[in-house]
């Protein structure tokens, strides 16, 4: 049975990769608009050696697909274009809600923000 229906914690810990196969990272969290309830951005964590030197990108959900099978998300992307993202670190999150800055992350990823369709 296909579910259309999870729940966040549900997705948090999966993981994260590229049509290719290679491993990606894993979701650390989900970011949800709270004014029209959409899930605007997977907070993808690349890695590191036990939460040291790690990085966290914002993707846009709409750039990825779940494959509940391997309870897994999919992303059209390679690996030198996610670590050429903006990034941030652990103790230094973005203002998500920063249309220009949510923008930005959008047209890196080739989709239109959410909020523009």
């Amino acid at each position: 049975m296909n579910r259309t229906t999870l729940s966040a914690s549900s997705l948090v810990g999966n993981d994260v990769r590229n049509l290719d196969g290679d491993d990606l990272g894993d979701v650390k969290d989900l970011m949800i608009d709270v004014e029209t309830g959409q899930v605007a951005y997977a907070v993808l964590d690349m890695g590191g050696f036990l939460g040291i030197g790690n990085k966290l990108f914002a993707v846009p959900y709409g750039a990825m697909t779940l494959d509940t099978g391997s309870h897994a998300f999919v992303v059209n992307v390679d690996k030198e274009t996610l670590r050429n993202a903006p990034g941030f670190d652990q103790d230094n999150w973005p203002d998500f809600s920063d249309r220009t800055w949510g923008s930005d992350i959008y047209s890196h990823y080739g989709i239109s923000p959410y909020w523009e369709r």
